[in-house]
Formats: C-alpha cells, structure tokens, sequence
C-alpha cells in the first residue's frame, strides 16, 4: 500500500462541508437538515468534507490500490445531538489499518493484529473525545456500512449505515 500517495491527496482535504445549495460551511450548525454527501471526486474538487465525505475519498484512494477496505460508522444516541463518527479500516497482509484523516487529534496511520482491537480502539478514543464520563454504553453503537450509492443527506446517512451489519457486540 502507497501510505504517501493517499496522505498527499488527503493532506488537501479542510474539514467542514458543503451544504445543499453548495455553500461551503465549518461547524455543525445546520448540518442535519443541509449536509448533502459528496462524491469522493466532487471532494477532490471541493477539499472541504467531513468524515462522511472523507471516508468515501479513502475508499476510493485504497481501491486504486487495490486495497480491501471496511468502512464504520461510531454513533451515541444521546436524544439529541447523536455524535457520530465514520472511519475506515484497510486489510495490509495480516494487519488491520485504520487510516484517520477527519479526527485531526487522531490522524495518521495505526496498525492492529485484527478488526476487533482497531474497533476497540477507536470506541476508546471515541468515548474519550465525543462522550468523557457518565455515558450510558448501552446507547453506543457500531456499524459496518457498505458505501453508499447515492449521495444522502444526514438523516439518510444514518439510516444506510444504521442498515448495515452492527459489530458493537464483537467487542465485549
């Protein structure tokens, strides 16, 4: 796998996102009702995404490379803001990699001997940066999601991952 060639594609990508009428937008103000889900080529041209558009982005760059990937979907159904994270794992030889480019404080590479200690890792870092104490575990959940084949609003990324395979209870 070329780590440099996707950190050099990714390095140009901004966190924010572009909302339906094509507005560029930073912070999550509106987000639920504007976002609309870039294609992986509109984000090389726009170089403004958030993890939804990030992850399709490396999906496409692993894939070039021929690459397996496995892309989730980290969420608390807290009643009202309902964080969320998406993230994707690649499969090197006999090593998990999750390669982070959305969560500046955990971009980079990171490698794992299988799929259930990359999750493990990144429910951690999940609990540590969106959720601190007091959260209720039973409201956390993980999805493995397949990649979406339109471009969805908010809502209906949450429903498409929400449909996919959740692998929460793998992980003890």
């Amino acid at each position: 796998m070329n780590r440099k060639a996707i950190d050099n594609v990714m390095d140009e990508i901004q966190y924010g996102w572009i909302d339906k009428d094509g507005e560029r937008r930073e912070g999550l103000s509106g987000f639920s009702d504007g976002f609309l889900l870039q294609t992986a080529e509109e984000l090389r041209e726009s170089k403004l995404g958030v993890c939804l558009d990030q992850v399709e982005l490396e999906r496409a760059l692993f894939d070039e490379q021929n690459v397996v990937t496995h892309s989730y979907f980290i969420v608390y159904y807290d009643g009202h803001n309902n964080p969320a994270h998406t993230f994707l794992l690649a499969e090197e030889g006999d090593k998990i990699v999750w390669y982070e480019h959305a969560w500046e404080k955990y971009r980079g590479w990171r490698e794992f001997g299988s799929v259930e200690d990359a999750l493990r890792d990144v429910r951690e870092k999940f609990i540590s940066l969106e959720l601190g104490n007091g959260f209720d575990p039973m409201q956390l959940c993980i999805f493995e999601y397949e990649k979406p084949n339109k471009k969805l609003g908010c809502l209906e990324f949450y429903q498409h991952c929400e449909s996919g395979k959740s692998v929460g209870e793998r992980l003890g």
